[in-house]
């Protein structure tokens, strides 16, 4: 190929790569303006937002930012009162954003024997992809004229659970009754006036075992969680940590704690692997 045709082709991508970041702004900005629009709070010509002091309906502005959140390929999304905790550990925020991302199907039907590298490869990229949306979330609701981060002293269980998406299984894991623990999860903390699910309080891992008795390193205690329980009643974690090291290692080469038994033979996992919902 000659040089002046090189330099064409090169100046033809760079274009194209051009028109398609500008799709993607211009998408983005209409999806704040849709929001801003139906939640009533639009910033006048020179910038600023001069509806801080109108009543705002928390019902349409929680609806309106989870169906924003869907969009973004979020899987879950539930709002969780955080005013129960210790202010410290939520940057006197009231609430909770979690976000959650599930696995393929296939990927996780894989590593029941051994994990595997596309379950390595599909681990990073879930935890991109959850990073982006709670980045988009985060901006959003500043640009709305809230406070709002993924900056928390919380685990991401704790707000997943006062928002409703699942409870603590015998994994150590959070469970959901729509893909069992086969997600990885995200959090936004926020004082924007969003309406909160009720909370979950206890595990609904009655008498089942299943997880406990597939661990390789016999890590699990098998005590059922509510908010009194803390994690060392459930896990072992040196014990599970260790044991996680030697299975990616053997698995796909990495000295990388990556198991995923326990969530991969969890009866409500299997329940969705074995459902036809994508």
């Amino acid at each position: 190929m000659s040089d002046s045709r090189k330099t064409r082709n090169e100046r033809e991508l760079i274009t194209r790569r051009q028109m398609l970041g500008y799709c993607l702004a211009g998408a983005a900005g209409f999806a704040l303006w849709r929001l801003r629009e139906q939640t009533g709070r639009m910033p006048d010509a020179g910038g600023m937002d001069t509806s801080a002091t109108d009543e705002v309906d928390a019902d349409s502005l929680t609806e309106q930012l989870k169906e924003e959140l869907y969009r973004q390929r979020a899987d879950l999304v539930g709002v969780g009162d955080l005013t129960a905790l210790p202010e410290s550990s939520r940057g006197k925020l009231p609430f909770g954003i979690s976000i959650a991302v599930k696995f393929p199907k296939d990927v996780v039907s894989g590593i029941v024997d051994l994990p595997t590298r596309e379950y390595y490869d599909w681990y990073n990229k879930v935890n991109g992809t959850l990073s982006q949306i709670a980045s988009h979330a985060v901006t959003t609701l500043k640009d709305l004229g809230y406070q709002a981060t993924t900056r928390t002293g919380l685990p991401q269980k704790t707000v997943a659970t006062r928002a409703g998406i699942g409870w603590v299984g015998k994994s150590n894991l959070l469970v959901t009754e729509q893909y069992g623990s086969m997600i990885r999860l995200a959090a936004v903390l926020t004082d924007a006036p969003l309406t909160a699910a009720e909370p979950i309080n206890e595990s609904k891992c009655g008498d089942c075992r299943l997880c406990v008795d597939a661990c390789p390193a016999g890590a699990l205690a098998g005590k059922l969680w509510d908010t009194t329980v803390s994690r060392d009643e459930i896990l072992d974690t040196s014990a599970c940590s260790a044991m996680a090291v030697s299975r990616s290692i053997q698995g796909f080469g990495v000295p990388i704690e990556l198991c995923g038994k326990c969530f991969a033979v969890c009866k409500y996992t299997q329940q969705y692997i074995n459902s036809e919902e994508e």
